[in-house]
């Protein structure tokens, strides 16, 4: 399938996904964070959505930060590694990104093409899964597929924002329920956590590191190589890999530093 960069009809079908409260279940609801589940057909592929009240944060801190990939090596201990491959538009790129999971689950990793858009008061970025011919899936990493992923950020006051996160991920195969039910219920929130305590610290840092270096908004900064569009295709989740790892049991993985607060 050819890749399509999202257009404004993309864009407002994705926030209209984030302030819909139809066929959503809340499955978490404290601290400010709200986590809900919506089962769509195949089970393994859960939608989740999240949302959490940012206060002493303005949206485009949010959005930068989000943005910032020399930033979010700071923050996220989820990740192994992250990096933009190339940029397709003035508002659409490539990037790669691995992240952990508990062992002895193997860990995933993920092409995407993002592309982002401010849209009045909101600023939205969503991604999908694209195949890059230089960037095949790994030996010791699982390729998982984003159908659909992305954030949303509404504008309420002078210094005061609302985060909402949907994903819909194919993690390319068959998890333990546990896994499921930990998502969204400990690792979904203290992901939100995470982001909203990075957003009070990231001013100061941004002060000392190129504070004046925000290609995402200022298109002429991006030293990207281009990509050309018709290279990549939509990576669909049959041509990968599918591996058994229902029999983990939570005994046995060994839960990573995710969980102590920082």
């Amino acid at each position: 399938m050819p890749v399509q960069i999202p257009d404004d009809t993309d864009f407002l079908s994705f926030r209209d996904q984030c302030e819909s409260q139809d066929g959503w279940v809340a499955r978490y609801n404290k601290g400010g964070v709200t986590v809900w589940c919506r089962d769509e057909e195949c089970k393994t592929v859960q939608k989740l959505k999240m949302r959490i009240v940012c206060k002493d944060v303005t949206a485009e801190t949010l959005y930068d930060v989000l943005h910032d990939t020399s930033y979010r090596k700071k923050w996220d201990t989820n990740m192994i590694d992250t990096f933009d491959i190339g940029r397709l538009t003035v508002n659409a790129d490539v990037g790669y990104y691995s992240w952990k999971c508990p062992s002895p689950l193997k860990n995933r990793d993920f092409v995407t093409m993002r592309s982002w858009l401010p849209l009045g008061n909101d600023y939205l970025i969503i991604n999908y899964s694209v195949k890059h011919p230089e960037y095949p899936p790994k030996k010791d990493y699982v390729r998982a597929v984003s159908l659909l992923t992305g954030y949303l950020i509404q504008s309420s006051g002078a210094n005061c924002c609302t985060l909402y996160y949907l994903t819909q991920v194919d993690p390319r195969g068959s998890l333990p329920k546990w896994v499921v039910n930990r998502a969204s219920q400990l690792v979904a929130p203290k992901a939100m956590k995470k982001i909203y305590k990075a957003c009070l610290k990231y001013p100061e840092w941004k002060r000392k590191h190129e504070p004046n270096l925000k290609p995402w908004r200022y298109p002429e900064q991006n030293m990207l190589p281009c990509i050309n569009v018709a290279d990549l295709t939509v990576q669909r989740a049959d041509s990968l890999e599918n591996i058994d790892e229902s029999s983990v049991s939570e005994e046995k993985a060994q839960h990573h530093s995710d969980d102590d607060e920082t």
